[in-house]
C-alpha cells in the first residue's frame, strides 16, 4: 500500500486541500519564530493574519497544480523559505526588505560572495526553481488554468500598476521613507506585490522640453533662444585644465572609533591619515547609500546627480551616453581610466563606465591577483600595480583622470596570513573587530600609496573618501550598542540620518595641501573638482550645486536632509514644515536627472556640450 501522503491526489481527495493548508500554516508558524529569534525580524502583531491569508492563497494556487501532496509540500516550503530568509537578511544587513530590483541585481549579489555564501545563495535561488518544475502537474487541465489565472493576474499589474498601487496605499499603507514598516504592516508576499506595482507605475515618460524648462526656472535658470541662461556658468573661453586627477574611493572606509561600546584596544586608523584628515576639519563625503550598493556613490562623484532611490542607477537609469566627469574631462584632452580589481561586469559598469566617458577600465582580469583576503586583491598591491602603470607618463604631456575603486574592506572583513589582527574589541563584539583591522591595514595602504603618489606628482588633485559606512551587524547592530544609530531606521533621530552615510573626506589640492570642504553630499564632488583644475566649461555637473549660503541638500530613499552646519533636519515628505523648496528643488533635480541619462536630453543640447549619441539600451 501507497503511504498515506502519497494517496493525497491534488484534485481527488478533499482532505488533501486540509492537509496542504494547514501545512502552510504549520510552516508560517516556524517561520516566523525562527526569523524572529534569529534575525529579529517579524511583521507587526496586527499583519500576522493577513499575511497568513497571504501566504495560503499562494499556497493554494500552487497545491491546485501539484501532482502530490509531499511535493507540494517539499517545493512550497523551500519556496517561502527562500523568500522569507532572503527577506530577513537583506533587513538584518541593509536596514530593508526584500524589493524587486532585487531579483535583478541578484547576480551581482553573487558575485561578492564565495565558498559556503556562495553555495547558500546559489541554492536559495535554484533550489525552489527546479522544485516548482518538479511539483507541476504538467499534463493536467487544472494546472494550466491556474497558470492562466495567474499570468491574467501578471498582466493586470503590468497594465494598470498606478490604479493597483494607489488602492493598495490605501488599503494595506504605505510609508515613503521607511521601508521596514512598509514589510511589517503588509507582511513579505503584499508588500512584494505592492512594490512590483509600485516599481512598474514609476516608469518614467521622458521630460519634454517644455518640462525641462520648468526644472530649470525652479534651479533660477531658463531655455531661452540662446540657450539655457541662469542655471550653468556662461561659456568661457579660456584655457582647459592641465593638471591630473587622482580619485580613490575607499570601500567601506570609516572611523569605527565612535563605537565606544566596542572598546578597541587601540585607534586603528593611521597616525598620518588621522593628521591628514584633521587639516580638512574633519570633513565628511554624505554618500546616498549604507553598508552596499557602492555604484551609486560612483555615479554622484562621477556625474553630479543624487540618486534617492532603493535600487542601482547604474543598472537602470544610465541608459545614454552623457557628458559626466569622465567625458568632460576627456573633450578637454585627459586620458581617463578607471580600476576596480572585481568582476567587470558587477554592477553594469562595463556599460555604465563607457556610456559616462571612461576610455580605459582596467578589472579584475587585468590585474595580477597576488596578494588576496579571501576573494579581495589587497589596497597594497592594487595601488602598486596601478602605480606601474601610471608612472612612466604622469609627467607626460597628457593630464590623466586616474580613477581607482577599491575593493578589499567588504563583509565579512577577512585579512590573508601577512596581515594577523592587532586590534580587538569587547566580548561580543567580533565584527567590529574584525573590521577595526580591516581599517588598520586600509589606512596604512592608503597613506604608502599616497606618499608614494604625491612624490611623483605633486601638483595633483587628489580626492579620498569612503563609499559609504560599513554593516556591522544585523538590524545595525555595532552601532546601536554605542547609540550612534537606532535599530531600525523607522527610529532614527534626524542626525542619525547623517550619520548613517557619513564617511571621511580629503581633498589635496596639489602643492596647497588639505581643503576644509564641510559635510559635502557626494553628487556636489564633480563641479567642486573642476572649479579647483580651473575648468569653467558648461557643465551638466553644476546643475545641482547649490549656493554656498543655502544649507546643502542629502536626498536618500524616501526622504531627504537640510544640513546647515551641525543644524539637520529630515524632511519625510514635502509637507514637513520647511522642506517645501527643498522638495520642488529634488523634483526640479530629477526631472533633468531623467532627462540627460535616459530621456532625450534636452538640457544637453541648450548647453550645446556633446550629445549621446546611443538610443535606450
Amino acid at each position: 500500500m501507497k503511504p498515506l501522503l502519497s494517496s493525497f491526489s491534488a484534485h481527488r481527495a478533499p482532505l488533501a486541500w486540509v492537509a496542504a493548508l494547514s501545512f502552510v500554516v504549520l510552516w508560517y508558524v516556524l517561520a516566523q519564530t525562527t526569523m524572529q529569534l534569529l534575525l529579529q525580524v517579524k511583521p507587526w502583531p496586527s499583519t500576522y493574519a493577513r499575511d497568513l491569508s497571504a501566504h495560503l492563497l499562494l499556497g493554494a494556487l500552487l497545491f491546485g497544480m501539484a501532482r502530490t501532496l509531499p511535493r507540494f509540500m517539499i517545493a512550497c516550503a523551500t519556496l517561502f523559505t527562500a523568500l522569507t530568509l532572503g527577506n530577513a537578511l537583506k533587513l538584518s544587513i541593509l536596514g530593508g526588505p526584500v524589493a524587486p530590483d532585487d531579483f535583478v541585481a541578484a547576480r551581482n549579489m553573487f558575485m561578492l560572495l564565495d565558498g559556503w555564501a556562495f553555495a547558500g545563495a546559489v541554492l536559495m535561488v535554484a533550489a525552489p526553481l527546479v522544485l516548482l518544475g518538479w511539483m507541476m502537474a504538467w499534463r493536467r487541465r487544472s494546472t494550466w488554468i491556474n497558470l492562466g489565472l495567474l499570468a491574467l493576474g501578471i498582466g493586470l499589474v503590468v497594465s494598470h500598476p498606478a490604479p493597483i498601487t494607489q488602492a493598495m496605499d490605501r488599503y494595506f499603507g504605505f510609508s515613503v521613507w521607511d521601508q521596514r514598516a512598509n514589510f511589517q504592516m503588509r507582511g513579505l508576499p503584499i508588500h512584494l506585490l505592492q512594490e512590483t506595482a509600485r516599481n512598474l507605475s514609476r516608469r518614467e515618460t521622458p521630460p519634454t522640453r517644455e518640462e525641462v524648462g520648468s526644472a530649470l526656472a525652479v534651479l533660477n535658470g531658463s531655455i531661452g533662444d540662446n540657450g539655457i541662461q541662469g542655471a550653468v556658468a556662461p561659456v568661457a573661453d579660456t584655457g582647459r585644465p592641465q593638471r591630473n586627477l587622482h580619485m580613490i574611493v575607499l570601500e567601506s572606509f570609516w572611523d569605527p572609533m565612535v563605537l565606544t561600546a566596542s572598546k578597541l584596544s587601540a585607534d586603528p586608523i593611521d597616525p598620518a591619515f588621522r593628521a591628514l584628515w584633521a587639516e580638512t576639519g574633519y570633513s565628511h563625503a554624505l554618500a546616498p547609500v549604507f553598508g552596499g550598493y557602492t555604484a551609486n556613490t560612483e555615479f554622484e562623484v562621477l556625474c553630479g546627480f543624487p540618486v534617492n532611490r532603493d535600487n542601482v542607477f547604474f543598472e537602470g537609469g544610465l541608459r545614454r551616453d552623457a557628458p559626466c566627469l569622465p567625458k568632460h574631462l576627456a573633450d578637454a584632452g585627459y586620458r581617463t581610466l578607471v580600476s576596480h580589481p572585481n568582476s567587470a561586469s558587477f554592477w553594469n559598469r562595463i556599460n555604465a563606465y563607457r556610456r559616462i566617458g571612461f576610455e580605459t577600465y582596467w578589472a579584475d582580469k587585468d590585474f595580477e591577483l597576488d596578494d588576496m583576503n579571501r576573494s579581495f586583491l589587497s589596497d597594497e598591491s592594487l595601488y602598486r600595480q596601478v602605480f606601474e602603470r601610471l608612472e612612466p607618463t604622469l609627467s607626460g604631456p597628457t593630464p590623466f583622470f586616474n580613477y581607482v575603486l577599491t575593493y578589499f574592506g567588504h563583509l565579512h572583513y577577512p585579512l590573508n596570513d601577512r596581515r594577523p589582527p592587532v586590534i580587538t574589541a569587547a566580548e561580543g563584539h567580533d565584527i567590529v573587530a574584525a573590521y577595526a583591522n580591516t581599517m588598520y591595514y586600509k589606512s596604512r595602504e592608503l597613506m604608502a600609496f599616497l606618499d608614494t603618489l604625491q612624490q611623483a606628482d605633486p601638483d595633483a588633485l587628489i580626492v579620498l573618501f569612503g563609499d559609504h559606512p560599513p554593516f556591522l551587524g544585523a538590524n545595525f547592530g555595532g552601532y546601536t550598542e554605542s547609540g550612534v544609530l537606532a535599530s531600525q531606521r523607522g527610529d532614527f533621530t534626524d542626525s542619525m540620518f547623517r550619520t548613517q552615510v557619513e564617511t571621511p573626506l580629503v581633498v589635496i589640492d596639489g602643492q596647497r595641501g588639505p581643503l576644509a570642504v564641510g559635510d559635502l553630499p557626494l553628487y556636489q564632488l564633480p563641479a567642486l573638482l573642476l572649479a579647483l583644475l580651473g575648468d569653467d566649461r558648461p557643465s551638466m555637473m553644476d546643475l545641482a550645486t547649490q549656493a554656498t549660503d543655502m544649507p546643502s541638500i542629502r536626498p536618500l530613499p524616501g526622504l531627504h536632509l537640510i544640513i546647515d552646519g551641525d543644524q539637520v533636519n529630515a524632511c519625510r515628505s514635502g509637507d514637513d514644515a520647511g522642506c517645501q523648496d527643498s522638495t520642488d528643488w529634488l523634483q526640479a533635480i530629477e526631472t533633468l536627472r531623467t532627462d540627460i541619462f535616459s530621456g532625450d536630453q534636452h538640457v544637453l543640447l541648450e548647453l550645446q556640450a556633446p550629445a549621446a549619441s546611443s538610443n535606450d539600451q
